[in-house]
């Protein structure tokens, strides 16, 4: 029961990030499809302050993800009372993972997709863009590799 409350309060969460985000998507242009990406480059929209690469989007990156884990594995440590390695491994995989397929399934492929809020000015011609649900899935694919830092963390955490 506990681990069900903590997936619908980290999805909610989540939910409000990409809500609040969604109010100016042209700061989450690199969070699109390839092909609005190209088209946002080729009208002058796009800000390389968020281009990926560089040190300090790796940086960013790497913070994000060593915060991510300290966060997972103070959870799983004191609300899920995991008190070894494995259990705050599988534990904190398991939390991202709902949430990463929350991300992929609910918020990009039944609502980004299909809500206007997100069609970027100049972009509108681009439904099928919009509307590539594989680009979403092979994101989520991606995610459950790139949680593997995270939750290790999350397992030392749980172990100190």
């Amino acid at each position: 029961m506990t681990f069900l409350i903590e997936s619908i309060i980290a999805c909610s969460l989540f939910t409000l990030f990409v809500f609040l985000m969604s109010r100016n998507p042209v700061k989450t242009i690199f969070n699109y499809p390839p092909a609005i990406i190209e088209h946002c480059k080729s009208l002058g929209l796009v800000d390389d302050s968020n281009r990926p690469g560089g040190v300090v989007f790796y940086l960013k990156k790497i913070t994000a993800l060593l915060m991510f884990g300290i966060i997972l594995g103070l959870l799983v440590r004191y609300i899920n009372h995991c008190e070894s390695f494995w259990c705050g491994v599988l534990t904190a995989y398991a939390l991202w993972n709902v949430v990463n397929w929350f991300d992929a399934i609910v918020l990009d492929c039944i609502w980004f997709c299909h809500d206007p809020r997100f069609v970027i000015t100049g972009t509108e011609d681009m439904t099928d863009a919009y509307h590539d649900y594989w680009f979403h899935i092979k994101g989520s694919l991606i995610g459950m590799v790139l949680a593997i830092p995270s939750v290790l963390i999350a397992g030392v955490i749980v172990i100190l």
